[in-house]
């Protein structure tokens, strides 16, 4: 039916820009770069590099991940929402 095929089609575009998003690779780092965190446009971290001073500074250290986590999650949603809108606009057909 129409329905199924719509549903496969959007199925498919999809997995498609996930796909895509995955290799979408995303840096952000505190300023003096002692916290850098690489992420995904699918928001997935892939890594995260602290520098040996901030291990001597547990509060600071904690600080620093969740402000240069949020940044980076920030920054993949951005870049996430923005492709899957412009795959949205160019994958499908005028009349769903």
């Amino acid at each position: 039916s129409r329905s199924d095929w719509s549903s496969d089609v959007c199925s498919s575009i999809s997995d498609e820009a996930k796909e895509q998003l995955s290799n979408v690779l995303l840096e952000e780092s505190t300023p003096d770069g002692s916290v850098k965190v690489t992420i995904n446009a699918n928001r997935e971290i892939k890594s995260i590099s602290i520098s040996d001073t901030l291990l001597e500074d547990k509060e600071a250290l904690e600080d620093f991940l969740i402000l240069t986590l949020n940044k980076a999650i920030a920054k993949a949603t951005e870049k996430n929402e923005a492709t899957l809108a412009a795959v949205a606009k160019q994958g499908l057909p005028f009349n769903f």
